[in-house]
């Protein structure tokens, strides 16, 4: 059997194949979900869910390890410098048992729940963001979590301990030409016997270049006894045909084992592949449910290192006779990175709580997450960059080197962007939470908008639609958030007043799900191409789920005695920010320039203003947009590096 050629793949067929990997259904409830459609369920999340306390304990002993490695054995400054992780520090790390925090403590692992994993990554992260990135790349969707959702009894037994303790892991989606876009996906995986044979390129494998175990997906053919389609495999880095072609470098994360893996007749026994034919996509998806939480996890820890210095500079430094955090313009910084630190962590430690629980599903929630914390936290450090003035755009290098604290700024700056881009982009995410958040009216009203259904289809939904909306749309017209009294527990004695918040939430879902349902009656068909108002559609859920989670917190402290007053202060006043916010972006539902963009976009590709970019020389290297990925045996040479 040969391998599947690589066909051009239309823009239907990309849907199909990506609709097809989605989780079709809603079998627990979701508190974003519920938001987008109007409905403002605040039971779901109020009172906090709290850990067990075996769990806190456990945590809790690990973090106190954690914290004493972070200060004595990461050594961020050097890693930036070398732009290498010292094998002293990976061994430790293994030592300390930290490749094994999620994994069940019968294979070896910590066993630790999705909370204690976010703050072990964010203490690490703030230590060296890519010592965090080498521990969440292999347990967030790495090796151990396909496995332990998705993997055999005797998968977990043969790979888990060794991820636990002595094995590095990668996952290995993206080629050179397939990025969001699996439907074109050309790694291929042709059954012989009882292996598989993996041909094809994998790119930005994070991890990869020292990893001795790798989750690669590939395109199974169609066959007599084969459903086919994108499968996973656990695959063995130094197996025969496996090459790291190229150790990539990037602006940020200087340290990053991330590289270029090619696969040439490597045979996989069909032991190794996770769950059955096609299901690879799925598993991706599923995985990357709980596994996005890292990042916001890691987003939340900048944003406190951005306070840290933000408060201790501007104490520090003087202009025109006062410290400059006293003056407004530089004052209303610090106040945006303290609110919207208390926000992110708010929205991890929630969202983390509620994925040990499995109360809810989560999908919407952790995909949110991920989008919010990466846009805020690069805001954030942006800001850090500005009080520090040209100390912010200096190096901790030149910093140290005429006689000033050494402040890494810049770097924080250049390692947080990948973030926005890293397990999807913004602008992904904003795709795959907008079909999530319309899941519901596509269900009843899908078939009405279908070009490829029958006139006996349409009539269906028609009715479907018709009953729907019938019992839906009133509901959108009046709810608690226009009754003064509503939420009054979150407006205690002696504190600042959240319910308003809480209630202008409400409202705001309940105006969120009116607009959806405005812009499906108008667009129909078309609006899955309108990306700049499902775009915003999802901002506004993100700043609404933020301000929830905030003011749920800011509770939750409270009733606790844990520096109740000033949380209600930071939540108060992340909710006035984000009300700024989310009033601008419905402003924008309407009023944008989307139209004359799309012009513009057709101007500038047919090259009606190439003119516009006279009067420069390109300093860009020579070579192909996109390498050439033909299957093949490597003509490079294998930079793998196992650590050992």
């Amino acid at each position: 059997m040969t391998a599947p050629s690589v066909r051009p793949v239309s823009e239907r067929e990309a849907r199909q194949v990506a609709e097809a990997a989605r989780e079709q259904d809603w079998k627990k409830p979701s508190f974003a979900k519920e938001l987008f459609l109007g409905r403002f369920r605040l039971d779901l999340i109020h009172p906090h869910p709290t850990p067990a306390p075996d769990d806190v304990r456990r945590g809790e002993e690990f973090l106190g390890k954690l914290r004493e490695f972070c200060e004595t054995r990461i050594d961020g400054a050097r890693i930036e410098r070398e732009a290498k992780i010292p094998d002293e520090t990976v061994g430790g790390l293994k030592e300390l048992g930290a490749f094994g925090m999620k994994i069940d403590v019968k294979y070896g692992g910590l066993g630790l729940n999705h909370v204690y994993y976010n703050k072990a990554l964010a203490l690490v992260g703030s230590a060296s963001p890519v010592v965090g990135a080498l521990l969440s790349a292999h347990q967030s969707i790495g090796v151990p979590q396909p496995l332990k959702l998705f993997g055999t009894r005797e998968q977990k037994e043969k790979f888990l301990p060794r991820c636990a303790r002595t094995d590095i892991t990668a996952f290995l989606l993206t080629e050179p030409d397939v990025g969001s876009d699996p439907a074109r996906l050309a790694t291929s995986a042709v059954p012989d016997g009882d292996d598989y044979v993996l041909d094809g390129v994998k790119l930005w494998t994070t991890n990869g270049v020292v990893a001795d175990l790798l989750v690669v997906m590939a395109r199974v053919p169609k066959s007599e006894g084969h459903r086919g389609g994108i499968t996973a495999f656990v695959v063995e880095a130094a197996a025969e045909g496996v090459t790291v072609e190229n150790r990539n470098a990037f602006m940020g994360l200087r340290g990053i084992e991330n590289g270029v893996t090619r696969f040439h007749q490597v045979r996989v026994p069909a032991a190794n592949r996770i769950g059955p034919e096609g299901a690879g996509l799925k598993i991706a998806l599923t995985t990357l449910n709980t596994g996005r939480l890292s990042i916001p996890a890691m987003c939340a820890s900048s944003g406190k290192w951005a306070l840290k210095i933000a408060r201790e500079w501007s104490s520090a430094r003087e202009q025109w006779g006062k410290p400059i955090a006293k003056h407004e313009a530089v004052g209303s910084k610090i106040s945006f990175i303290a609110a919207t630190t208390f926000a992110l962590e708010a929205i991890v430690d929630l969202s983390g709580q509620m994925a040990d629980e499995e109360r809810n599903d989560i999908r919407i929630e952790a995909a949110l997450a991920k989008l919010y914390a990466s846009e805020m936290a690069w805001l954030m450090t942006d800001e850090l960059v500005q009080i520090r003035g040209g100390r912010g755009y200096e190096s901790a290098d030149s910093l140290a080197a005429r006689g000033e604290r050494a402040v890494p700024a810049e770097q924080m700056l250049r390692d947080s962007r990948i973030n926005r881009i890293f397990e999807g982009s913004t602008e992904i995410m904003h795709l795959l939470i907008a079909r999530e958040a319309v899941d519901a009216h596509l269900s009843v009203a899908g078939d009405l908008i279908d070009p490829d259904k029958s006139l006996g289809d349409k009539a269906r939904a028609g009715a479907r639609a018709g009953g729907f909306y019938a019992r839906w749309l009133p509901k959108l017209v009046a709810g608690p958030g226009a009754l003064p009294r509503t939420y009054s527990e979150f407006h205690p004695a002696g504190h600042r007043d959240l319910s308003g918040h809480l209630r202008y939430v409400e409202r705001s879902s309940r105006k969120l799900a009116r607009s959806t349902f405005y812009a499906m009656s108008r667009w129909q068909g078309r609006m899955e191409t309108k990306q700049g108002f499902l775009g915003r559609i999802v901002d506004i859920g993100a700043e609404l789920f933020a301000m929830s989670a905030a003011c749920v917190r800011a509770e939750h402290l409270r009733l606790r005695g844990e520096h109740g007053g000033e949380a209600y202060q930071l939540a108060d006043a992340f909710c006035r920010q984000s009300r700024i916010r989310v009033e601008e972006l419905f402003r924008r539902l309407w009023t944008n320039t989307d139209d004359l963009d799309r012009k513009v976009v057709s101007g500038v590709l047919a090259g009606s203003y190439e003119w516009l970019e006279s009067g420069i020389v390109d300093p860009s290297g020579e070579g192909p947009w996109i390498a050439d990925a033909t299957p093949g045996p490597s003509k490079a040479e294998n930079v793998h590096r196992p650590i050992r």
